[in-house]
């Protein structure tokens, strides 16, 4: 290999680069500062401004035309840079909310933002994958990064408990992804997707290769928290500290599904006919649990949780078309649900009281009183996530449903109406608890660099309406690629 192909490859590999020697040295000053909070105090903004070099350096610095490097491991095309920007921004955003939660639960250390760069140059090798050895390693850099996460508080037994439930099942579904991927090997004698891709497209469906596809789909499954692989989600998102679910909620769940869509209409895209079904009834099964499984949530972030199950089970339908038009309505509907995630997080983060931090439902009663641009907010986020009209989150479900129907899918967009319906019960009784019922306990307000975040993400929900076009334009462009 000569140097000018070299160099050429590693420019594509740029903003991974950036993440990798930027976390490691962010790590190395940390310890070199021996005060804990002067250290967390440090390394944060620096963190934020690593998330937005590597950013820039995806859009601006890695060749326009893109292409493949590492013997076709690595790929960088419009989608993997539309991916990575997503990724680096909700990842910043999550660490912007983290920093005064920290501070106030005294828990600053340096090596939580540490781990969020990790877990973004993770998540950005997924996005990026075209091997399978490079999705399994991508995979694995971003789960271990965030197994620490969820179990950051020491002290808490609840979150102690999230991490280790997180692990466990986690470790399973690698082993489920790992045994999927080496049936894929043994039956088409290669790892890298453009090679499976012609082994899939030759001939009758090969029966091994499809168990192997079935075990591949139900390992990114859990990675998605989409049922029946969805049973470490609620403990996780309750137990783990409240920047952290708005973290999972986000940009690794982003990450999980667009690596999911890559792996099923790259290499297998000549066997749409067979993973469709499987992909349906996830679908339709996540949806169903999400929308009754948080029904009787008393607790505010695993009602999250369960929305989070449902709205993967919409991503889900974009997927199961097939179609490149599902690929943007993917892209889309996940940007569009990330807005309306950041303001209810931000709101979350934001129930304090004097005593501390407070997460049931009945909390937020009579926070239009008390503090009413929280309760605008939440509203917002809560409409929007509902995808009732006409806020940004609508129109992530309206192109979806669009995608589904185009395709000729019925059963899924009827499933899809139903059960949004139903899950529209949970987001209207939140409205209801602030704005009909009288104050339980004196909410603080938002801290900080939190205040400002949410309310933006709040007016966004209705005010990215006008610009909605622009949106699916860059998504349509990203979601566009040869397939």
């Amino acid at each position: 290999m000569d140097l000018a192909t070299l160099t050429s490859e590693y420019m594509l590999f740029s903003p991974e680069i950036v993440l990798a020697l930027g976390a490691m040295a962010l790590l190395m000053l940390g310890v070199y500062i021996k005060d804990h909070g002067k250290a967390a105090g440090l390394v944060a903004p620096l963190t934020a401004g690593l998330l937005v070099l590597a950013g820039i350096v995806a859009a601006f610095l890695v060749p326009g035309e893109g292409g493949q490097a590492f013997a076709g491991a690595f790929i960088f095309d419009p989608l993997a840079l539309f991916s990575k920007i997503a990724i680096f921004g909700a990842a910043a955003i999550a660490l912007l909310f983290a920093v005064p939660y920290l501070k106030a639960e005294k828990l600053a250390r340096f090596e939580y933002f540490v781990l969020i760069a990790l877990a973004a140059l993770g998540m950005s090798m997924m996005v990026s994958a075209n091997d399978l050895i490079s999705m399994y390693m991508g995979v694995e850099l971003q789960s271990l990064a965030l197994y620490v996460m969820a179990a950051f508080n020491r002290d808490s037994l609840r979150a102690s408990e999230a991490g280790l439930k997180y692990f466990v099942l986690g470790a399973l579904s690698s082993g489920l992804l790992l045994y999927g991927a080496s049936l894929v090997y043994g039956f088409t004698g290669a790892t890298g997707f453009n090679e499976i891709a012609q082994a899939a497209s030759s001939g009758e469906v090969n029966l091994g290769l499809l168990f192997g596809l079935v075990f591949v789909i139900c390992g990114l499954a859990f990675k998605v928290s989409a049922a029946p692989f969805h049973m470490w989600t609620p403990d996780v998102y309750e137990g783990s500290p409240t920047p952290v679910t708005a973290f999972f909620a986000t940009a690794p769940k982003f990450a999980a599904i667009v690596l999911l869509a890559r792996v099923l209409y790259e290499p297998f895209g000549a066997m749409t006919d067979q993973w469709q079904q499987v992909i349906t009834a996830i679908a339709i099964a996540s949806m169903a649990v999400g929308a009754f499984g948080a029904l009787t949530q008393q607790n505010i972030k695993r009602l999250m949780a369960y929305s989070s199950i449902g709205n993967m089970g919409y991503a889900l339908v974009a997927i199961a078309s097939g179609t490149q038009t599902g690929l943007w309505a993917l892209l889309a509907f996940m940007i569009l649900y990330m807005i309306g995630l950041v303001a209810a997080f931000g709101v979350v983060l934001s129930m304090r009281t004097s005593e501390g931090m407070v997460e049931q439902v009945d909390d937020l009663a009579g926070l239009a009183q008390s503090r009413p641009g929280l309760a605008w907010t939440m509203t917002g986020a809560m409409f929007s996530i509902g995808g009732l009209p006409f806020l940004v989150g609508f129109f992530g479900k309206l192109f979806i449903l669009y995608a589904a129907l185009d395709a000729g899918l019925v059963i899924l967009p009827i499933a899809l109406v139903l059960f949004s319906v139903v899950a529209a019960a949970y987001y209207l009784r939140i409205v209801r608890v602030m704005w009909f019922s009288e104050p339980v306990v004196n909410i603080i307000g938002p801290p900080g660099t939190t205040g400002v975040i949410t309310n933006v993400a709040g007016i966004a929900t209705a005010a990215l309406v006008i610009i909605a076009p622009v949106i699916f334009l860059l998504a349509r462009g990203a979601g566009m690629g040869p397939f």
